[in-house]
């Protein structure tokens, strides 16, 4: 069952120091800018909770776990600082995830497009179905994944994320992304991957809290600069998207 709410949905429940954040929209599970907003606030605070060892990432329902930013969004974009202040939402939330200080596992149960390759790609671990397969769409909008790049090649490596990228109309299907070490693990039912993802998280949850939290410092290290380079990144797309090339290519996608 899916959310029908337009503004989307974002829901916590924590037991036995397992956080487990879900969130759900009815276009498949993109994200609106308040969504965005939600889920970085929720992340800072669950940062602060002493009781929260390990975190789940999950979305709603059983298809697209995340179709990437509000389309609506994008096409209403006309000016710099709103442009900017869109594309800054993936941005505050892969920061807060990577300065969360506790370990992220990405549930992943069907296809990801865009800003939802990036939200993969900043968990700590990752594991999905053979359903899972990834996009990097945003070439083919006179735009391209500058936000979510720096965490796409932190996972990837550049010559992973050039294949993704530059292909921006190729689907890669989850084994691809296991190999790249996108995924960690891929099952071929959702009903493999919950059980698979509640054993991990609580194997984790048993440990040392602050080996867990050591282990999060060293998994990010050399990432110090990304708060200045991801806000750098989503002025860039910000003022492509205001182009010529974007809004033709965006006015095709809505007739």
């Amino acid at each position: 069952m899916t959310t029908t709410r337009p503004n989307g949905s974002l829901y916590t429940s924590i037991q036995n120091n397992i956080a487990t954040i879900e969130f759900g929209h009815p276009a498949s599970n993109s994200f609106p800018s308040e969504l965005l907003e939600r889920l970085t606030n929720e992340l800072n605070k669950l940062a602060e909770n002493d009781a929260v060892h390990v975190i789940i990432l999950k979305s709603e329902g059983d298809r697209a776990f995340c179709a990437g930013a509000s389309f609506d969004e994008l096409v209403a974009i006309d000016n710099l600082e709103d442009g900017k202040t869109f594309f800054s939402g993936f941005a505050n939330v892969i920061n807060a995830m990577r300065t969360c200080g506790k370990l992220i596992i990405g549930r992943v149960q069907g296809k990801a497009v865009g800003g939802g390759v990036g939200l993969i790609s900043a968990c700590d671990y990752a594991m999905a179905t053979e359903a899972a397969s990834i996009k990097l769409s945003e070439l083919t909008i006179g735009i391209g994944p500058f936000v979510i790049a720096p965490a796409v090649q932190n996972r990837i490596g550049k010559a992973g994320f050039s294949e993704l990228s530059l292909a921006p109309s190729e689907w890669k299907t989850a084994y691809w992304a296991k190999e790249k070490g996108l995924y960690a693990k891929v099952f071929e039912t959702q009903a493999e991957l919950d059980k698979e993802v509640e054993l991990f998280a609580a194997k984790l949850a048993s440990y040392n809290p602050d080996a867990l939290v050591g282990m999060k410092k060293i998994l990010w290290e050399g990432t110090e600069n990304w708060d200045e380079l991801l806000a750098e990144r989503a002025e860039l797309s910000g003022t492509l998207v205001l182009s010529d090339f974007t809004k033709n290519a965006l006015a095709k996608f809505r007739k």
